[in-house]
Order: C-alpha cells, then sequence, then structure tokens
C-alpha cells in the first residue's frame, strides 16, 4: 500500500487528469472547434458583416457593369466598322452588355457574406 504523502494517489496516475498542462492539445483543438462553431453560428444569424466582404462585393459589382458595357460597346463599335452597319450593331451590343451587367449584378448580390 502506498501512504498518502508519497504521491502515488489514484487521482495522479489516471489519464485526462492533468488539469496543470496549460498545453493539452485536446483542449487546444477543443478551443479550435469552439472557435469555428461560434463563427458559424454568429454567421447563420448575420451577426457580423464582414466590411471587406463588403467592399469586395461593391468592386466586384462596379467591374462588372463598367466591363460588360465597354467591352459590348467595343465590340458594337468594331462590327459597325467591318460591315458597316452605322448605329446598329454598337446599340444593339450596348442592351446585350447592359443585360449581362444586370444578370452578374443580381449573382453578385445573391451572394451570402461569409
Amino acid at each position: 500500500m502506498t501512504k498518502t504523502g508519497e504521491g502515488g494517489g489514484v487521482a495522479e496516475k489516471e489519464p485526462g487528469q492533468d488539469f496543470g498542462d496549460a498545453d493539452d492539445p485536446r483542449l487546444a483543438a477543443l478551443d479550435q472547434r469552439l472557435a469555428k462553431a461560434k463563427a458559424e453560428g454568429a454567421a447563420r444569424q448575420g451577426v457580423k458583416v464582414d466590411a471587406d466582404r463588403g467592399y469586395s462585393q461593391g468592386s466586384r459589382v462596379i467591374s462588372a457593369l463598367i466591363g460588360s458595357l465597354v467591352g459590348s460597346a467595343l465590340i458594337g463599335w468594331l462590327f459597325d466598322r467591318w460591315f458597316g452597319t452605322a448605329p446598329w450593331a454598337l446599340i444593339v451590343m450596348l442592351f446585350l452588355g447592359i443585360g449581362v451587367a444586370f444578370r452578374q449584378i443580381i449573382r453578385i448580390s445573391g451572394e451570402r457574406p461569409e
């Protein structure tokens, strides 16, 4: 038998009972899982909105609008020059560019911020 003062008690030899060790990998993994769960819960409830994400979406909307309009106008102007159809190809391509731009804007605005 061991005496109480010798340090051979049952609580000292059981696994998982060392509360003095702060570098326990199980606790670190649990902390990471808890932080991830809290972030996912906040995102689901819409509590935290990332400002950088909103800025990124705004930049994508502006670039989609400008890029679609400029690109379609350039293509329409080139078709007019090649085929001699004065303003008609430019007008048609501008309307197609507007449609594409709105489609992209609707798709971007439907994305959920993380």
